[in-house]
């Protein structure tokens, strides 16, 4: 950690934090409904069904992946919050099969209840993950706003014949899981007691770049990243778009030391309870309770990649099955 002034609490400046602040799957949906736009052939993949990223054919060979993601502070201190920020919106880049060429700085900041110096270790956090991930920050755009905001816009590249989407799902295929879940309920209990947890700080500020090449290496065609909507909900919008069934075990599902015992303290994110509200028409889960949906239903930042498909290294979670979109949990 590196905060020029420890004493100042980031996340009690922000009303949400990290991926749970995201507006609720359902409303959103129901908000970009058929804004569809100018019908463009050169779009591989775009609104229709809320993947990750867009990809945007420039030749045979080559597609360009565009996407933005930022969020409120997930923790309180600044450095580690801008590397978090950055390493999660790389992981849409990632999440497609693709390579990052470079990314730009979004910002808002309060200036008048914020000092300036703590910009600085934000960007200072951005710019290290995005080196980690081999590339430049290019540039940016910044704000005056009532809450400290930031994350980043990026650019990659993929041949299109190797692109990973969250439509392409087919049955009879292992479903794998690329980090462990829980980052909501630690980063929640962190924003409540100031708490450090550093497992969740490091599963948070781990890049996707090796799951994403092992999937791609290994055959995949269909994959997401587990973010704000929480693991049932990314799985759920993949079932859906791909018309099939997902089927998982909930105790092969990997946790982030603390996640459960701090469920049962209570330290549950608003975020995570809106994600099972949403899914839990679309889920069948055979008597597990409550608890444990949340768990499934904890809204994530900079999580793993959800794969279809076995990914050498990583935990095997599911199957798909032929279907019409539904998650079976047992």
């Amino acid at each position: 950690m590196s905060t020029t002034n420890p004493k100042i609490r980031l996340t009690q400046f922000a009303a949400g934090g990290g991926c749970a602040c995201k507006i609720p799957p359902g409303e959103l949906e129901d908000a970009v409904k058929g804004l569809v736009g100018v019908h463009d052939p050169s779009v591989i993949v775009g609104l229709d069904d809320g993947d990750d990223a867009s990809a945007i054919r420039v030749r045979d060979d080559l597609a360009v992946i565009s996407t933005a993601d930022f969020f409120t502070p997930v923790v309180d201190d600044a450095y580690t919050w801008g590397k978090i920020a950055a390493v999660n919106a790389l992981s849409d880049v990632y999440a497609m099969g693709g390579t990052p060429i470079t990314a730009i700085n979004l910002l808002g900041w309060p200036r008048d209840v914020l000092p300036q110096e703590l910009i600085r270790e934000v960007l200072h956090g951005g710019l290290d993950g995005a080196s980690a991930a081999g590339i430049s920050v290019t540039g940016g755009h910044s704000i005056s706003a009532p809450e400290p905001i930031y994350g980043m816009s990026a650019t990659g590249t993929i041949d299109p014949a190797r692109l990973m989407r969250n439509d392409a799902a087919a049955p009879g295929l292992p479903i794998t899981l690329t980090k462990p879940i829980g980052s909501g309920l630690l980063n929640n209990r962190h924003k409540a007691t100031g708490e450090w947890f550093d497992e969740a700080v490091e599963v948070m500020t781990t890049l996707n770049r090796d799951a994403s090449r092992a999937a791609v290496d290994a055959g995949a065609r269909a994959a997401t990243d587990v973010t704000g909507f929480g693991l049932l909900g990314h799985l759920y919008k993949m079932a859906r778009a791909s018309g099939v069934d997902a089927v998982i075990d909930h105790t092969k599902v990997p946790l982030i030391d603390g996640a459960r015992d701090t469920l049962a303290q209570g330290f549950i994110p608003g975020g995570s309870q809106r994600n099972l509200d949403w899914v839990r028409p679309h889920v069948d889960a055979d008597g597990l309770n409550e608890e444990e949906l949340l768990l499934l239903a904890d809204a994530q930042t900079s999580g793993g990649l959800l794969v279809i498909g076995e990914v050498p290294g990583y935990p095997i979670i599911g199957e798909t099955t032929e279907g019409t979109g539904r998650v079976r949990v047992r």
